[in-house]
């Protein structure tokens, strides 16, 4: 099925386009949603639910149809629809498929950096076809990617916190504004580390699937297992080690969730 899914989801790129899209806010300036977003959503919806009749959806685009079926698919799609908007090239589609309480398949594409990463559970992850796996440099040498909780900004002095207490411990910081597409990144080696206070399931449920595919750690508060149903806070790490040490930063800051 895999190979289905990743050709549903490259047609479905066809619908990005790079101009004459529309723009419309959804809850203030930090959050848009394009006309693309919507026309992409709706074609993977129909394919997806050919591919898999009787499937229930979870999508960004207020589009929740059948969640509690046994199978279903968990769809962002435009992740970084800030940077689309601009022209920038991280933005990507991201499509998981749920079975039960387990991610069993993840795919994140950016077609405008001509890259597809994918994932089955057990069977590892990969780019382009090329199998993929975390880097082994320590937590000290470590990049982390992260963000402020740009959409419910007052978390944003909360998260600073976490940040500047990793900051002072690590390389360095970035932020590429695809919480999918970052999850990639760590999954093939190219940053160590990666904290969100708030990530909405869509945004997380492939790159989770991909990252432990590729060797890596992910949980939420307090290193439970990340739920498919809720916000959650996304702690991950390229190693077990290097997840603890994230975890400990973070408890120092934060006891509970307030969402």
């Amino acid at each position: 099925m895999l190979e289905q899914v990743v050709g549903i989801v490259r047609k479905a790129a066809s619908l990005m386009v790079t101009d004459g899209f529309e723009v419309e806010q959804k809850d203030g300036l930090a959050n848009i949603v394009t006309s693309s977003d919507i026309a992409v959503q709706h074609y993977l919806c129909r394919s997806l639910s050919e591919l898999l009749p009787g499937c229930g959806f979870i999508c960004e685009e207020e589009d929740f149809h059948d969640p509690d079926k046994e199978f279903v698919w968990v769809i962002d799609p435009i992740d970084g629809t800030c940077n689309y908007s601009r022209g920038i090239d991280a933005c990507c589609i991201s499509v998981a498929l749920k079975k039960s309480d387990e991610v069993v398949i993840g795919v994140v594409y950016s077609p405008a950096r001509n890259e597809i990463f994918t994932a089955e559970k057990g069977r590892g992850a990969c780019l382009n076809g090329k199998p993929i796996h975390v880097s082994d440099r320590p937590f000290e040498d470590g990049l982390m990617c992260t963000a402020l909780g740009l959409y419910v900004k007052q978390y944003a002095d909360i998260s600073n916190s976490v940040i500047m207490d990793a900051y002072a411990q690590i390389n360095d910081i970035r932020r590429f504004g695809s919480a999918a597409m970052e999850l990639c990144f760590l999954a093939a080696g190219q940053c160590e580390l990666y904290y969100e206070f708030r990530l909405c399931p869509w945004d997380y449920a492939a790159g989770m699937l991909i990252l432990s595919e590729a060797g890596g750690t992910i949980s939420g508060l307090g290193g439970r297992k990340l739920g498919i149903d809720k916000p959650e806070l996304v702690c991950a790490a390229n190693t077990a080690a290097s997840h603890a040490r994230l975890l400990e930063i973070i408890d120092r800051h934060i006891k509970s969730l307030p969402y």
